[in-house]
């Protein structure tokens, strides 16, 4: 089994070091069935120097290949780095993503004991994502609740034969905007048959900055990406349980527009609140209320681009 690490990285160069460092301390038992690894780092068109810092510390890192295009999102980046493996089992994770020294053996053991499991390979783990603010010690998080995902196929972390990305066509390139990517790929994968294995031991720390109000009008704007983008995934699968996935059904509109008091209680009015807690030292409170009014800008952006679709048409 070669592991091939596949990276997609705009503009984290910070985070970025972390990670690969994390990559390059992997420990591997003598009786392991990881042969080799390697880490394929694709530059999606950074502009904070990540190219140029990685060739002058290439020494570092021995187990990296860095690859580089234009701007173009993570759906194109990863499927060129799938497409330059060298290995038979891709496991793909963020840039801003730190792993534990027994990542990489994790997802082995995961991998070898879920085919014997299930008397068949037609499968992938998926390993633990813990959310942290922490960027001096990101692996001192503990797990907690908000961390729990029930997605089946997302990038974060995740562990899987190369022939099955293969055979389902890789990533869709016409998600450029924010979101959908993976999960749209996993409904594909789904249809050949595999399954989810969960693989708690492959920890992973996704790493973000403290919530800060700044950072408000660049999440507003994601939400909105997203919804353009559900609306491309429920094109392409348009089921129910696709709708459920991306907020475009009269249960959500109802939740949301309840809670946000039909939009009412927005980053405006809620300002005063939000900075309140961050004052007192409880960023992610103000972050989850702040979920609030976000979920409602996602379900008008959605249901804004399924408006649009006959005029397209």
């Amino acid at each position: 089994m070669f592991f091939s690490v596949v990276i997609p990285t705009y503009n984290r160069l910070p985070i970025l070091q972390k990670c690969l460092r994390a990559l390059e301390q992997q420990q591997l038992r003598s009786d392991t069935v990881v042969t080799d690894y390697e880490v394929v780092l694709v530059d999606d068109g950074s502009t904070d120097g990540t190219l140029e810092w990685l060739k002058s510390h290439s020494k570092e890192f021995p187990h990296v290949r860095s690859l580089a295009q234009d701007h173009k999102g993570p759906a194109a980046a990863r499927n060129l780095g799938v497409k330059q493996a060298q290995g038979d089992t891709i496991i793909f994770i963020d840039s801003d993503l730190v792993v534990t020294e027994h990542f990489l053996q994790s997802h082995a053991d995961a991998l070898v004991k879920g085919q014997q499991q299930l008397g068949s390979d037609r499968l992938f783990t998926y390993g633990w994502v813990i959310n942290t603010c922490n960027f001096d010690e990101p692996t001192s998080e503990p797990y907690k609740v908000t961390d729990f995902s029930a997605a089946y196929f997302a990038t974060g972390n995740v562990a899987i034969a190369r022939k099955w990305l293969e055979k389902a066509g890789l990533f869709d390139t016409r998600f450029q905007l924010y979101g959908w990517e993976d999960l749209e790929l996993g409904v594909r994968l789904k249809q050949l048959g595999l399954k989810l294995i969960k693989c708690p031991a492959a920890v992973g720390y996704h790493w973000h900055p403290p919530f800060a109000l700044d950072q408000i009008p660049r999440m507003i704007d994601r939400e909105i990406q997203r919804g353009r983008m559900g609306v491309l995934f429920y094109q392409k699968h348009p089921t129910w349980e696709v709708r459920m996935m991306i907020q475009m059904t009269w249960l959500h509109r109802l939740l949301w527009g309840i809670l946000s008091f039909g939009g009412r209680l927005n980053e405006r009015t809620m300002a005063p609140l939000l900075q309140g807690l961050i004052d007192q030292g409880r960023p992610q409170l103000a972050l989850e209320i702040a979920r609030i009014f976000l979920n409602w800008y996602n379900v008008q952006g959605v249901y804004a681009a399924y408006r649009e679709l006959p005029e397209q048409g």
